[in-house]
């Protein structure tokens, strides 16, 4: 018998809904310490995780070994019974799941070579400015993961990943960048150019003045406060339970009118997915449409708590824990422009993101590898400088969107450019 239609077949006797959720990866990877490379290593990874319902009562255990199933099952048995029951609604039927792009690329291919070759390419990139390499990496991955539950799901996914990146110094100015896709399509060479050129620029940076400047924010540094802000803040377990700045705005406008926010799993990207961690069919959902709240993130366990639907929207990190709520492709449309034709303080990088209040919105930010740019061209770069505010105001102070994007984690994001934002200079 198939090992998940064993796993359902004796969590059934003990609970009254079962789901299976088992990944397996294997991946190559090397890293260079300074021009050299270091280390080249492959795996294997292997997870179940197990979700039992019984009486409203939710357990979850996970294993990493096939062997040990059973023990595995009966913990999360054992969990479900000291949970607190909840309103629970089953878990869902099989259905009719939205054609998205494939993101398993044949191509890859999981062959040390591959990672050495990306290394080279990096480096020969890095050697068109005058910065040295610190470190960098090169990795290739094969994954599949399949979910199944008693109520009849069973699918199965395949995805493949590649990616690189890369640090340089020139005295005390560093610079990092980095590719990652699930094809073939990334682009050593410009990575490491890029992470050498801001390396070399920032090294003759200058101070700048406290006051308001317009700012152009770099795909990178913009997923780094949505992510920390704006993602928490969608979800509506944070919303019904009061933690979220977005809590009773639907059909609001809470940022500038000339924005949409979507969750979009048909996008040819990382997280572009057919359904979600919990079997539930993944649908574009829009957040915001020219600045007005329209819905919230929902799995199903939120979904029957607070009376709502599921959006689609459960992630899982892994195997082991029970589904959360997330975002598969965050994506940011409005009307199309140039983002740094006019002077402004280009930000590349932030430093403290992390630290942004995820209730409030408020952050506290050092500018990374900032400098000033005018029709296009990178001029003077700047030393140093911190930048706070808050995120919602800062959607509502977009003026441009930039034409391009770029796919940064699970985002596809462009730059974009604030109109008047205060920085803190010397």
């Amino acid at each position: 018998m198939d090992l998940i239609e064993e796993i359902l077949r004796a969590g059934e006797k003990q609970a009254d809904e079962v789901e299976v959720y088992i990944s397996e990866a294997e991946s190559v990877s090397a890293d260079l310490k300074r021009t050299h490379v270091e280390t080249a290593s492959g795996s294997k990874g292997f997870g179940i995780g197990i979700r039992v319902i019984a009486g409203g009562r939710i357990g979850v255990s996970s294993t990493g070994s096939p062997r040990d199933w059973r023990a595995c099952l009966d913990a999360a048995c054992a969990s479900a019974r000291l949970a607190h029951p909840q309103e629970w609604g089953g878990l869902p039927s099989p259905a009719a799941l939205p054609p998205v792009p494939p993101i398993r690329d044949p191509r890859v291919a999981l062959d040390p070579a591959w990672a050495r070759n990306v290394l080279e390419e990096m480096l020969e990139g890095a050697g068109e400015h005058d910065a040295a390499v610190t470190g960098g990496s090169a990795s290739a991955s094969q994954s599949r993961i399949r979910i199944a539950n008693t109520s009849g799901v069973l699918y199965e996914q395949e995805r493949t990943s590649v990616g690189c990146s890369i640090e340089c110094i020139n005295e005390r100015s560093t610079g990092y960048e980095f590719d990652a896709s699930p094809y073939l399509e990334i682009d050593p060479r410009r990575t490491g150019e890029r992470a050498a050129f801001f390396a070399e620029h920032g090294a003759v940076g200058e101070e700048i003045e406290s006051g308001n400047y317009d700012l152009v924010l770099s795909p990178v540094a913009l997923t780094q406060l949505l992510s920390h802000v704006l993602e928490p803040a969608l979800s509506g377990r944070n919303v019904h339970a009061g933690r979220s700045w977005l809590a009773g705005k639907l059909g609001e406008e809470c940022i500038g009118e000339n924005l949409s926010i979507m969750d979009d799993p048909s996008r040819k990207a990382p997280g572009s997915t057919r359904f979600d961690a919990e079997g539930v069919p993944a649908r574009r959902i829009t957040f915001f449409d020219g600045g007005v709240l329209e819905a919230y993130a929902y799995d199903l366990r939120t979904a029957y708590r607070y009376g709502q639907e599921s959006s689609g929207s459960a992630v899982r990190g892994g195997p082991g824990g029970a589904p959360s709520i997330g975002i598969h492709t965050l994506v940011i449309d409005g009307r199309r422009d140039t983002v740094d034709d006019d002077p402004a303080v280009y930000v590349h990088d932030l430093i403290g993101a992390h630290t942004a209040n995820p209730i409030t919105g408020d952050f506290s930010v050092e500018l990374s590898n900032a400098s000033w740019v005018a029709d296009g061209e990178f001029e003077t770069p700047v030393r140093s400088a911190m930048f706070a505010g808050n995120v919602f105001d800062l959607l509502s102070s977009v003026a441009a969107i930039d034409r391009d994007e770029r796919i940064v984690g699970t985002a596809v994001l462009p730059r974009v450019r604030l109109n008047s934002q205060h920085i803190i200079g010397k």
